[in-house]
């Protein structure tokens, strides 16, 4: 199976053009099913930006590099 390309994919944080190099996988249980993730993608720079964002909300699941989310 080939993996997906990720070559074009950018940073989720509102104006930001940088390539996208982590996903942060996330739900809102008020919409979502226990196992339903949705995802943002964030560069390096706005990683614990995003995180912080959607943790304080208590959505945050999980963050992994782009590459390993790719596999």
């Amino acid at each position: 199976m080939n993996s997906p390309d990720t070559s074009d994919a950018m940073c989720s944080a509102k104006g930001c053009r940088e390539a996208a190099v982590w996903v942060l996988a996330w739900n809102n249980p008020k919409l979502h099913t226990p196992e339903r993730r949705k995802t943002w993608l964030a560069c390096a720079e706005h990683r614990e930006y995003l995180s912080n964002f959607l943790g304080m909300r208590g959505f945050l699941k999980d963050v992994v590099p782009l590459a390993e989310w790719a596999e």
